[in-house]
Formats: structure tokens, sequence, C-alpha cells
């Protein structure tokens, strides 16, 4: 296996070629110069026979006889496009970046905001978005969460067709741009989780099967084929991986990595991938003085994800859990179609928040069969489970993009930031989410080619009319008007109800700071009481206590007679107040219906 530390500039991996030309120009030139290559010190690298003069290069291979001058399939930037030539980075040495003295930071429970460059911002550029950061840290939020940013064919789209994992796209403002934006999260105090997608390559630009067997023939998933992790050839797939993670946090100062779709990687061998990620986030870790992180997107409920490898488990540090995202999104919209159907019970809510997974081994009629298992609590702690009432996905792959706050009213939006931010596990928001953006998150591309672009929009449709879906309200991906759309409007966090809850947001996320964040919580730390007739839930953490009701009717509770009102929903949504009554030998809490408490 070669790894980016043994590789000589210019060499690429290319087993299938016979010859490999290595051609470049100084930038912004027409011609282009040419230099053979000759078979490296390992099985199927090439390595230039001497080496191009400039720092500033446009470059790309020719492989055996076609004229054709495809991209490095390590390309730091593709500055005219993912068809177009490479061209080599300069970044600042770590002794000249302006967060050199960063330390990191662990992961223990503080809140994520997620959020995609492209409409995080007017301008939706890396550069842009650096002027919110100071929004994000005044939320709370321990790291910032950046949808994919590698290259992709095209202007705009979520990020998962891209099919350069080394390459920052350059309609983002490029390698240097990404480099500020990840100094500007540290000066801050926030870490930056990456997106990386390794379980697929997008369907225009990807030239990587013309170098070597980098997709698997005999296996795909959802998106085509799936990456060759198992098969003849694996050995350089998988340390082309592994150096995706090294440069980005070597040569950027990244924090982690969210890794999409885990449950969709195709890997037979006694080590899995994830495994193999973790113990090279560890030596990563030890190399550079700060902590790593690897967050799993799993939709397999498998509490093994985020065992200790010791423990026979992956060893990843946390995982998305969707499970908590679709019990609260029942309880807060009725809504109880595909997925959503086995979390019709209320007391599917209080299941997920006192053990993390609802389906742990249960019947999940919209797979048609069992799924899941327990987590085992004496392996996994709390903060290991990410969750959400919103995400880009939840939000972006309904058919109009339409978030929770452009059909619910504030007192239920209320509700569902006070049980994310004081839940027992890892919080994530959602760009926008704080302040009740009334924009949608929609789906949107921007393919050149008008057979990949007919052909998405026609695959929208059919997934959309098997769901059952008004295919009237689905927008045209293609559509400029569609990614316009999407982009925040960030005028809304200063008045009426998205100013009233972005207050609501940093009063609980300072609640959190003060008595979850940080501490050691336990499985066993958690205790929760719910009324499936009344909808109301009583969750009690070490220092914290949350009542909520989730439905019209209000509720009653006990209090002891040192607990004190911490907070409360009304004042941020103008509705009818808690009261106390203190009338009887034992305090009261009265709690009108849809709305929170938290004491302390």
């Amino acid at each position: 296996m070669t790894t980016a530390d043994d590789l000589q500039p210019f060499s690429v991996w290319a087993p299938h070629a016979g010859a490999v030309t290595l051609m470049h120009r100084h930038a912004h030139t027409t011609t282009f110069r040419e230099i053979p290559c000759r078979p490296g010190p390992r099985e199927g690298w090439w390595t230039p026979e001497w080496q191009p003069d400039g720092n500033e290069l446009d470059y790309g291979y020719r492989l055996d006889d076609d004229p054709e001058l495809l991209p490095d399939p390590r390309s730091r930037f593709q500055p005219d496009g993912v068809h177009c030539p490479s061209r080599t980075v300069s970044l600042p040495a770590p002794e000249q970046w302006p967060d050199r003295n960063w330390r990191g930071r662990p992961w223990d429970g503080a809140p994520v905001y997620e959020l995609h460059i492209g409409t995080f911002t007017p301008e939706g550029t890396l550069d842009s978005a650096i002027g919110r950061l100071d929004h994000v840290a005044r939320l709370g939020a321990g790291f910032v969460e950046v949808m994919p940013v590698n290259a992709f064919n095209g202007e705009h789209n979520w990020g998962y067709d891209g099919v350069l994992w080394h390459a920052v796209q350059h309609s983002l403002g490029g390698p240097q741009a990404y480099r500020r934006f990840v100094a500007a999260a540290h000066e801050r105090g926030l870490g930056v989780i990456q997106d990386v997608v390794f379980n697929h390559l997008g369907p225009s630009g990807n030239y990587l099967e013309r170098f070597g067997p980098y997709l698997h023939q005999a296996a795909a998933n959802t998106w085509g084929k799936s990456v060759n992790l198992d098969g003849p050839g694996s050995d350089e797939v998988r340390a082309y991986i592994l150096d995706t993670l090294t440069m980005f946090a070597r040569d950027y100062g990244v924090d982690g990595f969210r890794l999409d779709a885990v449950h969709a990687f195709v890997d037979s061998r006694a080590m899995h991938i994830l495994e193999e990620m973790a113990a090279h986030a560890e030596r990563l870790s030890t190399e550079l003085g700060r902590p790593l992180t690897l967050i799993a997107e799993s939709d397999r409920n498998d509490p093994a994800t985020v065992t200790e490898r010791d423990a026979g488990g992956m060893g990843l540090e946390a995982q998305w859990s969707d499970d908590f995202h679709h019990a609260l999104h029942v309880a807060l919209t009725g809504e109880t179609s595909g997925y959503y159907a086995d979390f019709e019970p209320f007391s599917a809510l209080a299941k997920t928040l006192r053990g993390g997974f609802f389906h742990d081994g249960t019947y999940s009629s919209f797979r048609e069969r069992h799924h899941g298992r327990p987590i085992p609590p004496e392996r996994v702690r709390p903060s290991a489970l990410v969750v959400s009432a919103q995400t880009h996905d939840q939000v972006g792959n309904r058919a109009a993009g339409d978030r929770l706050s452009q059909t619910l009213p504030p007192d239920r939006l209320a509700v569902a930031a006070t049980l994310l931010l004081l839940s027992p596990y890892t919080p994530m928001l959602f760009m926008g989410e704080e302040f009740a953006a009334q924009t949608p998150f929609q789906f949107f591309t921007s393919h050149p080619e008008e057979w990949l672009a007919e052909a998405v929009a026609a695959g929208r449709r059919e997934e959309f009319g098997r769901h059952g879906w008004d295919l009237d309200a689905v927008p045209d991906p293609q559509d400029p008007e569609t990614f316009i759309r999407s982009k925040l409007r960030w005028e809304e966090t200063a008045q009426g109800t998205g100013a009233a809850l972005l207050r609501l947001h940093r009063h609980l996320a300072a609640l959190r700071a003060e008595r979850i964040t940080g501490r050691e919580l336990g499985f066993a730390d958690i205790h929760v009481e719910h009324s499936e007739d009344e909808r109301w839930l009583d969750l009690r953490l070490p220092g914290v206590r949350v009542i909520t009701s989730l439905g019209p009717v209000g509720v009653t509770r006990p209090m002891a007679s040192d607990e004190r009102v911490l907070l409360d929903t009304a004042a941020y949504t103008h509705g009818p107040a808690a009261q106390i009554d203190r009338t009887a030998a034992d305090a009261a809490l009265r709690l009108p219906g849809w709305s929170a408490a938290v004491l302390g």
C-alpha cells in the first residue's frame, strides 16, 4: 500500500496503462509540455522522468495512445472544472498558520452546526461564510460540520456528486479559501468536521476508472458502482481514502470527518475500512497533537460502529442516529407515512431518549424485517450518538424541501429545540433551524450535460411518486431558482419569530454548556417518564430536568422543593407561561400544551 508520504511529486497510480505521459504548462498559458513517466518503485505507479519547473502549474496525464488529457486523481484544485487540467497548490506551512496554536476540540457532546457553503450566505463561498462564524460561535456550537466541498461538475449542488476527493471545489473558493475558513473557525473556538463521501463517485467527471480499479465492478449501491474496498487493487484505493483524511487534517487543519452513508460500503476484508480509518485517525491524532473525530452516517443501528476497537468494535467516536429525528418529527407533526410509520406511538420518543435507538432488534415495517441491536450501556456513551430535529437529508429529501419552521407554529419549534439541545446525546442543528428559517432547502444541481439533468429530475419525480408525494410540489433540481430559493435570508434573525427562537436556542445552548457538555454521562444517568395519552415527557439528567407537553392538553408534574425553573419556552413564543403551585405539601409545575420547561 502506497501512502502520500511515499510519493514523489506528480506520481500517479495507473495500473491499467502501458504508458503514461505527464502534460504540464505554467498556469494561465496555453502550451503544454510533455514528460514521459517511468514505472515507479511500487506496482502500478508511474513517476515522471524529471520534475517540471514552476510553482503554479496546470497539468494532467495522457494514458497510452489516448490524446485526451485527464486530471490527476489526487488533484488539489480544478480551477476550470473537473473535465479540465489540474493545478498545483501551495498552502502556507503550519508555522505560518494564523491558528497554529490550535490544539483541537475533544468530542464532548457540544452542539454541532451543519451547513452547506453554497446556501449559507448570499455569495455562497467559503470566504463569505467566515463572516457568519461569529453567529455559530454565539449559538454555543462546538463544531461546524461542512457538507462536502470536494470537486464536482458544475457550479452548485449539495456536494455528494464529487469526483476528486482531494480537490476543493472552485466555485466555493478553492483550497486557499478553505484553509482561511478552517483557521477562522478555530479562531472562534469551533472545530471543523468535514463531510466526506467514500461510498460512491459522481456521475460526471469521474475519470478514476480510466486509471485503475477504483470502483467495484461486481457491486453497486443506491448511487451506482461502489468504491473498490476489497477487490483486486483495493490496497491502493484504501490508501487513497486514508490519504484524503491525512490531507484535510494535516494540510488544512480539519478536526474530524463525517463519513457519508457507511452502510453502503462493500467490504469483506478482515479489517473493515471503518476500523482502518479509526486506527489511522488515532495515529494521525498523535502526530498532530490534537483530537481527530470520526462520525459515521450509518443506517444500521449497530453500536459496534462506536464501540472501541479493542472491544471488538469499529472505533469511531460517533454516529448519526436518525431514530431520534423520526420519533420527534412524528410527535411534532403527526406525519406517519413511509419510515415514520413505526414511530407513531408516543412511547417511541421516550424509548429513543432513554436508550438511543428505537429499532434495536425490533421489526421495521419500512424495511419489512427486523432492524438494529441494543446499545450496550457499559461500552457506549450517549454523546456517541448525533441527534437532530432537521438535517440536510431530512429537509432536502422532502418533495418541496420544506423545513419544520415552514409548517409548524413557534411553540412546537420551541419544544423541539428544548428536547434536542438538552438531550443526553450530541445535538446537531441544521443551518437556519435556530431562527426558524422560512427558506426551504431543496435538492439542486447544475449538471452541464442535458441528458444527466433530465435523468436526475426524472429520478427524483419517480422516487417521490412511489412515496405518494404531490409531484407538482417537486422543484426542478436544474432550475437556478431552486438553488437561489434555498439560500438563507439572514434578515430573519433580527425580527419576530426568528429573533425570539434564536434567543431561545442561545439560552438552551448556554444551559447545555453549563449542565451537560463535557460530563461523562452514561445511559444509566438517563431517566424518562412519559404518558401515552396525555403526551408529556419528563426527562431527568444529572443537574437538569426537562418537562415537555407535546399535545394541546397541559400537564402537571411534581417538583422537588429545591428545584427552580431555569427556562420556560412561553417566554419566547408568547404562549401561556408555566405555573408553580406551592399550596400543596409538594410543589407542582403546571405546564400548558405545546410547551417545555427546564428545571434545575
